[in-house]
């Protein structure tokens, strides 16, 4: 990808799954690269895994003044601050009629206000500096209707109009996009599947699989990179045709 090569890139939630995957695929294109996760056992983890990361940063991102220290800390480790990949969630399965408040408030304020306190303080570092990219994680599950996922799904949804307000009021110095993933065969989901689970799931993607954690990342890439420099306030879906023709809501 063009213009990667050199850049500072922040990825939150970035000890494992499609943040792992996304850290080693900036690496691999020449950036300097810092993770950011809660886990310290995780950033221990990705720190052996991938040893030419700049470094890790502990913060919990629903908590603001965690995120300020920790954008501050990373872009003094990798001497700035180009690239924020707003990655941390989670999410929780559970019927809508079920759900308490206290599991509401934990997935909002990790989805959502957590997504909103890294752009913002990532991005009011890119405005006093040379602009940058933003590029948050959404899913199809902020598209479409799933169910059990219903708090999950809010979020999700949240953080597509986050984006598209963003790119408006940043450009053109900051340029704000969102990938939305279908199905991702991450370890941690793998486990969760027994074979018959995954080949039914399979079957309703019209690619017949789950995405590879790579496959996002490359997306992610590409995003960031200076070949889509005409590319924002939008959301880029990659799920094999999933959402294509309805098919979700099988």
């Amino acid at each position: 990808m063009r213009s990667l090569r050199g850049k500072r890139v922040l990825i939150t939630g970035g000890a494992s799954g499609i943040g792992a995957a996304t850290a080693a695929r900036f690496l691999q294109e020449g950036s300097a690269v810092c993770v950011l996760d809660r886990d310290a056992k995780g950033r221990q983890r990705i720190q052996q895994a991938l040893p030419d990361l700049a470094g890790t940063v502990d913060a919990d991102v629903s908590d603001l003044a965690q995120v300020q220290a920790a954008v501050e800390n990373a872009a003094g480790i990798m001497g700035g601050l180009e690239v924020v990949i707003n990655n941390a969630g989670i999410s929780i399965r559970h019927p809508f009629l079920d759900i308490t408040a206290e599991e509401w408030n934990k997935v909002i304020a990790v989805n959502l206000t957590g997504v909103f306190y890294v752009a913002q303080t990532a991005a009011r570092h890119m405005m006093r500096h040379d602009g940058g990219v933003i590029l948050q994680t959404a899913s199809t599950n902020g598209i479409m209707g799933y169910p059990f996922y219903a708090d999950y799904n809010a979020t999700k949804a949240g953080v597509i109009e986050l984006t598209r307000s963003m790119a408006l009021e940043l450009a053109p110095r900051v340029r704000v996009c969102a990938v939305a993933p279908g199905y991702v065969l991450t370890p941690m989901q793998r486990a969760e599947y027994t074979d018959q689970m995954l080949e039914e799931v399979n079957r309703k993607i019209p690619l017949r699989r789950h995405a590879k954690p790579e496959e996002v990342a490359a997306l992610f890439a590409f995003l960031a990179s200076d070949d889509a420099a005409y590319m924002t306030g939008h959301v880029y879906t990659i799920d094999g045709a999933e959402t294509a023709g309805g098919l979700a809501s099988r």
